[in-house]
């Protein structure tokens, strides 16, 4: 039975989809019984979750919200020990927000911010090695978790730039240096494109339901970088990454926070599927207009506000907002907040999100 004969067998009375199924549905054009949901939050945020609900564990929580969460499976490092540095050799150091606003483990030096020549940057010691990667069990790891959407791989390869020169230092190399850009993104594309493949192969086809190809490249207001730059160094690697997931049935899930509208449509044509997070407040991301102009060539994800109504409002602003979304992207959606929710969201609005999401989104 495929799932257009699963979806006719639910809407004409059968049993509830899995989260899978309802993922996949939306992701194929389909209806499902119910709009899929996601949850992002910080680690406070969950653990208080877990106290508050009386929960076990995460397991258990996503069952009680009932979230259809994506989960993430990747392979196992089993290269040198890296002295507490990152996979990319970055220091990093737990830093407190202040005020109850929870805690993030910042970069704290830039050790590529003195490079000057494409030979320096290349004989930078920590590049990684895809060997230094395990995909042998992944298959077996998955495999319990069959009726929950799966998540494998990642590529954000302008962020670990600005980890590796300096945020500052990385946008002025865009213009005046951008053979570093160019060699830096190369190792970084080299790595993620290589070990995805490895993971996409142990697993195969069609079983991963998203991997993460992501940039952020807005602001509150605008554009990070200009379109042309986007152009010159995001797209066509980018390309190459979602070709490589939709050979393996892969749905390509494309972050990118803030006002960026005016991306999207180049966006599409290098092949990405889901559009997260639709921070609506900004900038020329109004909801209708984006489902109007990319709603039969793309799945929304997110939407529900964490800047201002989940923090800030009342749980029926919540609920009215969620309400709204479903109205707006119909099939199209998977709901979730537009970003990790932070710890001064109350719970009660969170509950809120997930009871809204299955009593507005039944279809």
């Amino acid at each position: 039975m495929d799932l257009g004969d699963r979806t006719l067998e639910l809407l004409n009375g059968g049993h509830d989809m899995t989260s899978r199924e309802r993922w996949l549905a939306v992701l194929r054009g389909q209806t499902p019984d119910f709009v899929p949901t996601d949850y992002w939050a910080t680690e406070e945020v969950t653990e208080r979750l877990l106290k508050d609900l009386g929960c076990s564990d995460e397991m258990a929580l996503w069952k009680k919200l009932g979230v259809d969460r994506k989960l993430g499976f990747g392979p196992r490092y089993v290269g040198p020990d890296r002295g507490g540095r990152d996979t990319w050799g970055l220091a990093r150091v737990v830093k407190s927000y202040g005020q109850g606003l929870g805690t993030y483990a910042e970069v704290v030096e830039h050790p590529l911010a003195s490079a000057t020549t494409v030979e320096q940057i290349d004989a930078y010691p920590g590049w990684p090695d895809p060997d230094d990667y395990d995909v042998a069990d992944l298959p077996g790891r998955i495999d319990r978790f069959r009726d929950w959407p799966i998540h494998v791989g990642g590529y954000e390869p302008f962020l670990t730039v600005c980890h590796l020169r300096g945020q500052e230092q990385a946008m002025m190399d865009l213009v005046m240096a951008p053979e570093l850009v160019d060699a830096m993104m190369g190792h970084i594309f080299d790595f993620w494109y290589t070990l995805n493949q490895r993971c996409f192969e142990a697993v195969g086809p069609d079983v991963i339901t998203t991997t993460y190809v992501a940039e952020d490249l807005g602001t509150q207001e605008s554009l990070l970088m200009s379109e042309a730059l986007v152009d010159r160094f995001i797209r066509p690697k980018m390309r190459k990454m979602c070709e490589l997931a939709h050979q393996f049935g892969v749905f390509a899930f494309h972050h990118s926070d803030g006002a960026v509208r005016p991306l999207i449509a180049g966006m599409i044509d290098v092949g990405i599927d889901i559009l997260n997070p639709i921070q609506w407040r900004c900038r020329g991301m109004d909801r209708r207009g984006l489902m109007a102009d990319f709603g039969d060539r793309l799945v929304f994800h997110g939407a529900v506000d964490n800047q201002h109504t989940l923090p800030f409002g009342s749980a029926d602003d919540v609920r009215t907002e969620v309400a709204e979304n479903i109205a707006i992207f119909g099939n199209r959606y998977i709901c979730a907040p537009c970003h990790n929710i932070q710890p001064n969201t109350p719970t009660e609005n969170i509950v809120a999100l997930y009871e809204a999401a299955r009593e507005a989104g039944k279809f």
